[in-house]
């Protein structure tokens, strides 16, 4: 039996989205307390950040698949949204020194991990961006220049190109 095509406002579906962002929040949060608990704080941390890297490899891969199945090549503009824009409603693109960047003013998945007091467990869920990244071009990196969660007042991230390091020169992570 064919579906009825159905119409919901915008609204209805805005707080759909957010529904889910919050579920999407919690989950991360069971996860990372349940491994904090189990292993303690240093290890429990560890293995979320390392679920969390898989996790933004996956979407990365996705992202570049997509891009390129567009023939479009692997640059930072062409990275194909991967965050519904009724969940992020409230961002802009800035030039901040030169630089193109994203800017979040409200994100609701830190707006979950606030209201738990739990910052710190939602940050680690952060470091999807600079996986995701990585894994649609090696050759670019996320920045978070900003981060509520690390007490800014908005979230802001640069994609840049990755800068060669001389040999024997440890690169430093970036959050």
């Amino acid at each position: 039996m064919a579906r009825k095509k159905e119409v919901i406002l915008k609204e209805e579906a805005i707080a759909q989205v957010k529904s889910m962002i919050t579920r999407a929040a919690l989950i991360h949060y069971a996860f990372t307390q349940t491994l904090i608990d189990e292993l303690g704080k240093k290890k429990g941390k560890e293995l979320a950040r390392k679920a969390i890297h898989l996790y933004g490899e996956r979407v990365g891969k996705m992202v570049k698949e997509r891009t390129l199945a567009k023939g479009l090549p692997l640059l930072a503009e062409n990275f194909q949204d991967d965050l519904p824009a009724l969940g992020w409603e409230d961002r802009e693109w800035v030039e901040v020194e030169g630089e193109k960047r994203a800017r979040i003013h409200t994100c609701h998945l830190a707006k979950v991990w606030q209201e738990l007091g739990v910052p710190e467990i939602g940050r680690i869920y952060c470091f999807v961006d600079q996986a995701k990244y990585d894994a649609y071009n090696a050759k670019l990196e996320c920045i978070h220049t900003q981060n509520v969660l690390d007490g800014g007042p908005y979230c802001e991230l640069a994609v840049r190109k990755k800068k060669t390091n001389t040999p024997g020169t440890p690169r430093k992570l970036k959050r």
